[in-house]
């Protein structure tokens, strides 16, 4: 069962990569998007990185006593760094300007920003003091939510709900990538772990749905939901989400009655995971407030 959802995981994420910027646009007569799947697989290792080393922090103090997984909180924070690193060279490389003007550029200025705080990150997360990595973690979430709203020049309500989106985020995939890792070392304990888990998950569910609702009926105008490949893409990731929520509503289920939880929090996880990439090309194709007004 876990290798058949981390199949069905890592070639859902495939297909949205390759694939998804031209099915999304076709027939919406939008231009090609210059370097789409190479931009949508950058932001999804820079989301990816920051899902990995946020949730390890979390999940250290779920998991509680006893032995726990390798940790991949540095990797996860230099994967980050290196991503955003990569989408600066290509903002390069696309636009034609050379990397001093490129720095310059707000976008370029948040990226530089995102690098060198995943950069500390990394660094806190291999000291003794691991739990220092949260501020620089924060930081990169701050300017990652800004630069998805280049329309505003300051932190307005459109960055805020996206900070609490992409922290909440990052909370539920990874601290459960984090947890499932936990039960795979364990031997006993496993239900209790999931249970604490359970519970942050609620409070991150009700933020992600929150803020969620709130930035679609904000961000997508109705008439733009089927003829945009961003209301598409989002649409599709709306029913996503959906289906994860069954599957860690079967998992919560199955801990109630002693059941083992472990097979819908993997197909959950794979779910999560096709999510992840969605969100990634969301950042990508056009803003429909752009093609609209």
């Amino acid at each position: 069962m876990a290798l058949v959802a981390a199949a069905l995981g890592v070639l859902g994420v495939l297909a949205v990569v390759g694939l998804g910027a031209g099915l999304a646009r076709t027939g919406t007569g939008e231009l090609r998007i210059p370097a789409a799947g190479t931009t949508t697989l950058l932001r999804l290792l820079l989301l990816t990185g920051l899902a990995v080393t946020v949730g390890e922090l979390a999940g250290r103090r779920i998991a509680g006593q006893g032995p726990l997984p390798r940790p991949l909180a540095v990797p996860g924070a230099l994967l980050a760094a290196a991503a955003a690193t990569g989408l600066l060279l290509l903002l390069a490389a696309v636009s034609g300007l050379s990397l001093p003007v490129v720095y310059g550029l707000r976008e370029g200025r948040l990226l530089l920003a995102t690098a060198n705080a995943c950069l500390l990150a990394a660094v806190c997360a291999a000291s003794r003091r691991p739990g220092l990595a949260a501020l620089p973690l924060a930081a990169a979430i701050v300017a990652e939510a800004l630069r998805a709203h280049p329309e505003s020049p300051g932190f307005g309500v459109g960055t805020g709900l996206t900070v609490v989106h992409l922290t909440a985020a990052s909370l539920w995939t990874g601290t459960l990538l984090y947890v499932l890792r936990v039960l795979r070392a364990r031997d006993e304990g496993g239900r209790a772990v999931l249970l604490r888990y359970a519970r942050m998950a609620a409070c991150v569910y009700a933020a992600l749905a929150v803020t969620g609702t709130v930035s679609t009926l904000r961000r997508l105008p109705l008439e733009a939901a089927f003829t945009t490949a961003y209301g598409r893409v989002l649409l599709v990731k709306l029913a996503l989400f959906g289906a994860a929520s069954l599957l860690a509503l079967a998992a919560r289920s199955r801990l109630r009655s002693d059941a083992d939880a472990t097979p819908p929090a993997r197909v959950e996880l794979a779910v999560l995971a096709v999510i992840v990439a969605l969100s990634s090309l969301l950042t990508v194709v056009p803003d429909p407030h752009w093609l609209l007004f």
